[in-house]
């Protein structure tokens, strides 16, 4: 599962931001978002056996979320859903491991969900608000940049299609360079969207899952599946049924993603989330493993993510143009760090040979920078 993402930013109910940043210490983090102050802490104090919140009802509004793995070997992500979307989540909590992040949420029935628990779904009550004119006020405020952020998503939708329709009948034709050179550009138009693309419950993992990601017995499908025909096997053979049921996939996400309803809750945790996903494991290579592109994937996540906050920078220069100012300096040295690795049209391979543990370190810390500074979007806005 992925863990991204990145797991952008608006919606009419409100804005959270989580940040991906890891810390040391006898109570270790996976990362979290400051807190909005006042907002009430639900717990999500998870082992084998589930994780039902405490509290389990608290009213309309800002929400705070502490995760935390007690002791869980199974259960390594905790998420908040409403019916088959999640709004927020908290993946790679190994044992002793704490998350948090902050959502705006809406009267009504949730479900806090980790995945293999003996208990995996619990349910948490959202009682109406006390102040709705406020909660309405802010959902005005967001308005065009939801409408802004929409656009850039179904543009992206769009674009999917005919691209990996392209990468599609070169696998099918046989035509191994031309698969190749095709993979990396139609994952880059995934990867921009792939904080809405995971909230459609199990079509993410079709499309984009890793062989380590299946349940025992699952067939494994999707862009990665076809990645190791191209550079593992050395050949397409066998691969038309898993292209023309990608092509399938990604044809069915594009029209998902154009009666979505957009929260900020929903995909801004997602997209930072996955802010945090490329630092701490996308990183390591484990991503793209067969075709070491990794590097079209960052720059692609980076897009989305920029995209977003690009969305809502109306609001923030009302709010507080200093934290604006830092987020596009932080996004600026990201860049930068990337651009190093570009070549052509693409980048070099991601090897240790052309990134060296060193590069990796400074990519890893000027993204996890981002990601601390993203955090604080959320307090701010909310």
């Amino acid at each position: 599962m992925n863990p991204v993402v990145l797991k952008a930013a608006v919606g009419a109910a409100a804005l959270a931001l989580v940040a991906g940043c890891g810390a040391g210490g006898q109570r270790a983090t996976s990362g979290g978002a400051a807190p909005v102050s006042g907002a009430p802490t639900v717990a999500l104090h998870f082992t084998d056996d589930g994780c039902a919140p405490s509290p389990a009802t608290v009213p309309a509004g800002p929400v705070n979320f502490h995760a935390e793995n007690r002791g869980a070997n199974a259960v390594t992500e905790v998420e908040v859903m409403k019916g088959d979307r999640i709004l927020g989540e908290k993946e790679n909590l190994t044992p002793g491991l704490t998350g948090s992040f902050s959502l705006r949420l809406e009267a009504g029935d949730h479900v806090i969900y980790c995945p293999n628990a003996a208990t995996e779904r619990a349910k948490l009550t959202v009682t109406a608000g006390a102040n709705p004119a406020a909660a309405n006020a802010a959902s005005a405020q967001l308005s065009g940049a939801v409408a802004t952020y929409r656009r850039f998503v179904e543009a992206q939708a769009g674009a999917l299609v005919p691209a990996t329709t392209r990468f599609a009948a070169a696998v099918k034709s046989g035509d191994l360079a031309a698969a190749r050179s095709a993979y990396p550009v139609a994952r880059g138009y995934y990867e921009r969207i792939e904080p809405v693309a995971e909230s459609f419950g199990d079509l993410d993992p079709e499309i984009d899952a890793r062989v380590n990601d299946l349940p025992q017995g699952a067939q494994w499908t999707g862009f990665h599946r076809i990645e190791k025909a191209l550079w593992v096997d050395g050949t397409t053979t066998g691969m038309a049924p898993v292209a023309d049921k990608l092509v399938s996939d990604v044809t069915r996400l594009q029209a998902l993603v154009k009666t979505v309803d957009l929260q900020g809750a929903q995909v801004a945790n997602g997209a930072v989330e996955l802010l945090g996903e490329v630092a701490n494991s996308k990183i390591t290579g484990e991503e793209d493993r067969y075709s070491h592109t990794d590097l079209y994937d960052f720059a692609a996540n980076v897009d989305g993510v920029e995209a977003a906050v690009t969305a809502l920078t109306p609001a923030m220069k009302k709010v507080d143009p200093a934290l604006q100012s830092s987020v596009a300096t932080r996004f600026a040295a990201v860049k930068s760090s990337l651009d190093q690795f570009r070549q052509g049209a693409g980048f070099v391979a991601y090897t240790p040979e052309n990134v060296p543990a060193a590069k990796r370190r400074e990519l890893t810390a000027t993204v996890n920078a981002l990601a601390e500074t993203l955090s604080k979007v959320a307090p701010a806005l909310t």
